[in-house]
């Protein structure tokens, strides 16, 4: 079931974005006010706001943190065509600070000329680096080569993507298969102009970004992307919000040993659902990519789970005031398959709280009195396929995967 909490964030405007930290434990929020709220979740799961303070001088788009390897670091975007940097210090609050975190910012990077829409920390294998997009078309990929001195960033990367950029994603995998990798995507307008996502890829013999793939397909603004976490993959699978719903997954086609340009990728859509009936505004993948949770202007935050056998179907929707929906056409009214907590159900997810993606064959009942009972996965794992009727390729699958029968443990001599 689900559980939610409801928090008094006292923004005294719209809160365009929540971000939470790598352990799920902290939280922060940003405003149309211009500023940005950290919150810490206490040992009782309440949210207390223990910093709040004025960022940048326009609307504050997006707010996100560094990997805790380089200490407790926000980035955040505003239409005061700026991003900055802040830093966390311990100790140094004065009497009326006291009991408050103290942020002090550490860098404004001013080198867009119209209102910065989206802000990421790179994955923390490829070190402390920062990706900003604009309005004006332009991705900008900074460096922090100290990472003991957050005052200074290097302008790396200067992408020119024609478009007007809303969101961008870095593809989390650290495979050296895998060369860094980046998805934008645009929320221009003109519907006519296909290709709203680009992919760009980083070339070791350039040591530039080269455009890999464009996603024709999608022709309505986007609003949001997000790569799912690779876990050993050698595809790679992209989320998006547009109208609707939208899974890709981008195959690497083999390249020739002569080629030294990017990778190209056979691009196969997975999934596409438009129940949100308006536009979806953000997508969020759990840590193990087996949950993804869209939310809309329908004011519902839908999961999106697939069964064994790739067919992605929702699993779950709660409404705006954190209550489940039942009983709609078409949607499961049980929602015992998918744990949630608090307003965080896409990021629980991130910290894999969620069942994620399970199957187990039919087991028999254990047995009473039999040692083997506890063997059993826990009911909140088993994912009953009960959905479609099995058809007999599927009973065959089912068949050659199921486990032997296990044999209870002789009986201790003297018991």
């Amino acid at each position: 079931m689900f559980v939610a909490r409801s928090i008094a964030a006292d923004h005294k405007d719209l809160i365009h974005d929540v971000s939470y930290d790598f352990h799920g434990r902290r939280m922060a929020t940003c405003s149309s006010d211009q500023s940005v709220k950290v919150w810490d979740k206490s040992e009782n799961g309440e949210w207390h706001c223990t910093a709040s303070w004025k960022t940048h001088s326009g609307s504050v788009w997006r707010v996100t943190w560094a990997h805790p390897e380089f200490g407790q670091v926000l980035a955040s975007c505003s239409f005061d065509r700026t991003a900055a940097v802040w830093e966390e210090i311990v100790g140094e609050s004065n009497d009326k600070q006291r009991g408050l975190s103290h942020w002090i910012k550490r860098t404004t990077l001013v080198d867009s000329r119209t209102s910065v829409t989206d802000v990421k920390f790179a994955p923390k294998h490829m070190g402390l680096m920062l990706i900003t997009c604009s309005a004006d078309g332009v991705v900008r990929i900074y460096e922090a080569p100290d990472v003991m001195n957050l005052s200074q960033w290097s302008l790396q990367h200067e992408i020119s993507c024609k478009l007007s950029c809303s969101c961008i994603s870095w593809n989390p995998s650290s495979s050296r298969a895998h060369p860094p990798m980046f998805a934008v995507g645009s929320d221009d307008s003109n519907v006519t102009y296909g290709g709203k996502v680009q992919i760009y890829e980083y070339n070791e013999n350039t040591r530039k970004y080269a455009k890999a793939e464009t996603l024709m397909t999608v022709t309505d603004a986007v609003h949001d992307i997000a790569f799912a976490p690779n876990l050993g993959r050698s595809f790679h699978v992209l989320a998006i919000a547009t109208k609707d719903v939208r899974i890709f997954k981008l195959v690497p086609m083999r390249k020739e040993t002569t080629s030294s340009g990017p990778t190209k990728f056979e691009v196969q859509i997975v999934a596409q659902f438009d129940n949100h009936n308006s536009q979806v505004w953000r997508v969020s993948w759990n840590i193990t990519s087996t949950l993804l949770a869209s939310s809309g202007d329908d004011g519902c935050v839908r999961l999106w789970k697939a069964n064994y056998m790739d067919n992605w179907k929702c699993t779950g929707i709660l409404k705006g005031d954190g209550s489940p929906l039942t009983g709609s056409s078409g949607q499961p009214t049980a929602m015992s398959t998918v744990v949630g907590s608090s307003v965080q159900t896409s990021q629980n997810a991130l910290n894999g709280m969620s069942a994620g993606r399970y199957f187990f064959p039919p087991l028999d009942p254990p047995r009473a009195g039999t040692r083997y009972g506890h063997l059993l996965p826990p009911s909140s794992l088993i994912e009953h396929c009960d959905a479609e009727p099995v058809q007999p390729q599927q009973q065959a699958l089912l068949h050659r995967h199921s486990s032997r029968a296990l044999v209870p443990l002789p009986e201790a001599e003297g018991q």
